[in-house]
């Protein structure tokens, strides 16, 4: 169908010919339209709503503006590896190239994206910007930056915190992560909770007070590095020492909210006087100044240096040290191999928490956490430091790749295999936790170097040589060339 020239659109516009055309729709009779005929402020103009005459084809309305949308090679860089093959899946660094374009492969030109765009998150996220040509099919959304969560602030700037759960990462289902932050002396308010509650320690130092059912007390001092766990139920107070802290949660409940917390605040409003009067057997005068509202972070006052002075006892004693809230994790010696470390802590060396185990792990700069699955829990990750990638593949032929810094959340369903590699010029830090008594993990390498030779030939097409190189001891971690463009690593193998 052959469009008038817009000469004679103007032509005949100006004339009033396609005045009725273009007229403005009379309400439809019966329907109520508010804005139909608005009242503006003053200054407003013009009409809510476009003619009728623009539904479908009409030779009055103007062509659409013609030219290439395409973005010409000289407007913007690739990085190195664009133009390699896309299943090569080398990684792509945009965080300094002009212009990062979602270009992985073919001729380096094509295709582009000419916005409305973020470039900022197009360069922390090349990996789904420019995805390996071997992702496939759909996959979960297995990462959130806890910077995108609501920060919630205590009284009088004594602190914050932020959390992850479901509605942030629907796939996060046995397990929610709480990022706080207590200024120096300031306390998270006696509280409990119905999740179990695990903690690594980020920064600064706290102490830690506690009683169970038996009437066994718990105190101590924990600084970064270490780690606490705290029963459902189990009541417990958190301050900060003098440094301050910041301190990492995870909860085994992937609906937990920080906002749903039993707080004694809260009990002693929701509950009447005269029954807390006769429980305490006090004077309901006592009661006068009990705060109103919740404390949730609130400034405290200096706790003593001597620790002495507040570990208070009852009959019952102390809580036995095998059953201990606390683990000085940050004493821990590593467990050293090249390209890394890793420590592991679970009911072996820390019995209370009895059904978490984590693994905090340091990765080199062209390392990677090798390609592995977990048989007995999802995987829950928080990065300290550094920047990674991490390819999740789920069964039959699904997998996604996502790119990680500090301060991420990351979650990989049981058994999905994935791996973790090293996609910066730093060291990265980075916190696994599972939901079992015992870390555990199946390795791919292990498992085929495991497998008698022709079984592996068979299925994979390797060499002889190849097969030789499959490792029998597992190696959690393998170094790389700090050159991410590198795709021969026999040489690390020797």
């Amino acid at each position: 169908m052959t469009r008038p020239p817009l000469r004679l659109v103007a032509t005949l516009a100006a004339t009033g010919f396609l005045a009725p055309a273009l007229a403005l729709p009379a309400p439809q009779a019966g329907i109520d339209i508010p804005t139909a005929n608005p009242v503006g402020p003053p200054g407003a103009s013009g009409s809510l709503r476009g003619p009728t005459s623009l539904l479908g084809f009409n030779p009055a309305v103007p062509e659409p503006t013609t030219g290439s949308t395409d973005i010409p090679p000289d407007d913007f860089q690739l990085p190195p590896g664009s133009t390699e093959d896309q299943d090569l899946g080398l990684f792509l660094d945009m965080s300094k190239v002009k212009n990062p374009q979602p270009i992985r492969g073919g001729d380096g030109k094509t295709p582009t994206d000419p916005g409305p765009r973020n470039y900022n998150y197009d360069r922390i996220n090349s990996d789904l910007f420019a995805p390996p040509g071997t992702d496939s099919g759909d996959a979960p959304n297995a990462k959130w930056p806890l910077g995108l969560s609501h920060n919630r602030h205590g009284l009088k700037g004594a602190g914050w915190a932020r959390q992850q759960n479901v509605d942030e990462m629907p796939i996060a289902t046995a397990m929610a992560g709480v990022d706080m932050r207590l200024e120096p002396h300031a306390y998270r308010e006696l509280h409990w909770h119905k999740a179990n509650e695990w903690s690594l320690i980020l920064n600064g130092s706290v102490r830690l007070s506690a009683v169970n059912e038996a009437g066994e007390t718990f105190v101590d001092d924990l600084t970064a590095g270490d780690v606490w766990f705290f029963p459902a139920g189990i009541p417990h107070s958190i301050q900060a020492r003098e440094s301050g802290v910041e301190f990492l949660l995870v909860f085994d409940d992937g609906t937990f909210s920080e906002d749903n917390t039993f707080l004694v605040s809260e009990l002693f409003e929701r509950n009447p006087k005269s029954v807390i009067a006769k429980d305490l057997r006090v004077d309901v005068s006592a009661l006068d100044n009990i705060p109103d509202g919740q404390l949730y972070i609130f400034p405290g006052t200096p706790e003593p240096d001597n620790i002495e002075e507040q570990n208070i006892t009852g009959p019952a004693g102390p809580i036995p040290q095998e059953q201990s809230y606390s683990y000085h994790f940050s004493q821990q010696a590593p467990y050293e191999v090249p390209g890394g470390t890793i420590k592991i802590i679970d009911t072996q060396n820390f019995p209370i928490a009895s059904n978490f185990a984590a693994a905090l792990i340091t990765i080199e700069p062209g390392a990677m956490r090798e390609i592995h699955w977990h048989t007995k829990s999802d995987e829950w990750n928080y990065f300290l430091a550094g920047q990674a990638r991490l390819t999740v593949f789920i069964a039959p032929q699904n997998s996604r790749t996502f790119d990680f810094s500090a301060g991420d959340v990351g979650y990989i369903p049981v058994p999905d295999a994935h791996y973790l590699e090293n996609t910066g010029n730093e060291t990265v830090v980075y916190l696994e936790v599972l939901q079992a008594p015992i870390y555990n993990d199946i390795s791919v390498g292990q498992w085929l170097g495991l497998t008698p030779p022709q079984v592996v030939k068979d299925h994979l097409g390797f060499s002889d040589d190849t097969v030789s190189r499959l490792p029998k001891t597992k190696p959690f971690i393998l170094p790389g060339n700090k050159n991410l463009l590198t795709t021969n690593f026999t040489e690390e193998a020797e």
